[in-house]
């Protein structure tokens, strides 16, 4: 089985990923880290020295590799995956698959990922937590009719990780 985390970026994918890899005992791989080290490059050199394009294809062709060759992998990928080429179509259209949106509010978000914003590229710039709650909504507007097409929706913004956790289980079973 594979199962597919998406959302927008400190939703969580990732560290809930590695927790669920590590009770269903299954590879977990973080598509950013796995594209980073097949391309010798951090994402950030890879978008400055070849370009989005040459990212957004190369993303595509690494998701396809994992979902052709891995079993029992939990996979996290990064927010706009789902949302270029027919990435989405392959999610869905994979074998023994189960995805899960990482729903929170734009609020939530905010609260994670200001904290953070020095380590993230994208939003490094923005001063105010009102420029990154622009900038977080104008993209979710975008980006939420690919992330609402998993096949799981979980409502994240109240509930810990134990909760999250088990509601992924309950799905799975």
């Amino acid at each position: 089985m594979r199962v597919v985390f998406m959302g927008y970026m400190g939703s969580g994918k990732s560290t809930i990923g590695k927790k669920l890899a590590r009770v269903l005992k299954y590879e977990f791989i973080d598509l950013d880290e796995y594209i980073s080290d097949k391309e010798r490059a951090s994402i950030p050199e890879i978008f400055a020295n070849r370009g989005e394009i040459y990212f957004r294809k190369k993303e595509t062709i690494y998701l396809n590799e994992i979902l052709s060759s891995k079993e029992d992998v939990v996979l996290a990928l990064g927010g706009g995956t789902p949302c270029y080429a027919s990435n989405l179509n392959t999610i869905k259209a994979s074998e023994e698959t189960s995805s899960f949106y990482l729903k929170l509010s734009i609020p939530s978000l905010v609260k994670r990922l200001f904290l953070e914003k020095q380590n993230r590229p994208l939003i490094s710039h923005l001063e105010t937590t009102d420029e990154l709650s622009e900038f977080i909504g104008k993209h979710l507007f975008e980006r939420t009719q690919f992330y609402n097409q998993a096949q799981y929706i979980l409502n994240a913004d109240d509930l810990t990780q134990k909760d999250i956790l088990e509601d992924i289980l309950l799905k799975l079973i």
